[in-house]
């Protein structure tokens, strides 16, 4: 009950400075959002991040599939040996959502 109240507390605070604050307030913290999200600074450190992501998953993927492969019907298995493949050739494939891992 404590964080319910503390919630709808936050939430009739936001609403109300919200309304004071009005349409241009809102178009004010939009376009610094947008050159914040733009800032070269920022966009280096949020690849950076993707990068180091993928190579974390990837290695999770590996440390997976040995773990997990004598354990699943052999379709599966397939399937987790070819990824495991692909990710060890390390070319800058491109994966199933169209990200490329470079």
């Amino acid at each position: 009950m404590r964080y319910r109240l503390t919630f709808v507390a936050g939430l009739a605070l936001g609403y109300v400075l919200g309304t004071r604050a009005g349409r241009e307030r809102y178009e004010k913290l939009k376009k610094s959002a947008r050159e914040f999200a733009q800032n070269p600074a920022v966009r280096n450190t949020a690849e950076s991040a993707a990068q180091q992501t993928r190579q974390v998953a990837g290695k999770a993927l590996h440390s997976v599939s040995v773990k997990v492969e004598s354990r699943v019907p052999e379709s599966v298995a397939g399937r987790v040996r070819s990824l495991r493949e692909r990710g060890q050739g390390g070319n800058g494939f491109e994966d199933d959502w169209g990200t490329s891992n470079t």
